[in-house]
């Protein structure tokens, strides 16, 4: 089975959210490890989009059974972005990934992101 989930979202909002709460707000939602690759509110607003648009794909959303630290987002050595769940996310949910896919983008004020889930035995 394939599943997928997609956000998108105002970068000016998260602009906002980052001028109100500063590095509290970054790490609420990121890893140490995410923000350091941050370089601007654009990435920083498609990191966003991009946890929403996967917790989508898994058919849960983000709340109280998939939080934002259960989903680490990094590139690959061509610099296209994967994700890795945490196994603490693979047990609750039952999860059995066999492939994925994600798709990162910013362009006039907004953050998008796809991702696409193949599950195995399903």
């Amino acid at each position: 089975m394939i599943r997928l989930g997609t956000d998108i979202t105002v970068i000016d909002r998260i602009a906002r959210s980052v001028d109100k709460f500063g590095d509290k707000f970054k790490e609420r939602y990121l890893l140490p490890e995410e923000i350091e690759r941050v370089t601007s509110t654009a990435s920083l607003a498609g990191l966003w989009a991009a946890k929403e648009a996967i917790a989508k794909a898994l058919g849960c959303g983000i709340g109280s059974e998939l939080s934002f630290h259960d989903i680490t987002i990094t590139k690959n050595p061509r610099g296209a972005p994967h994700f890795k769940l945490s196994e603490q996310a693979q047990k609750l949910h039952k999860v059995d990934i066999e492939n994925s896919s994600l798709s990162i983008s910013h362009d006039g004020g907004f953050a998008i992101a796809v991702a696409a889930v193949v599950f195995l035995n399903s």
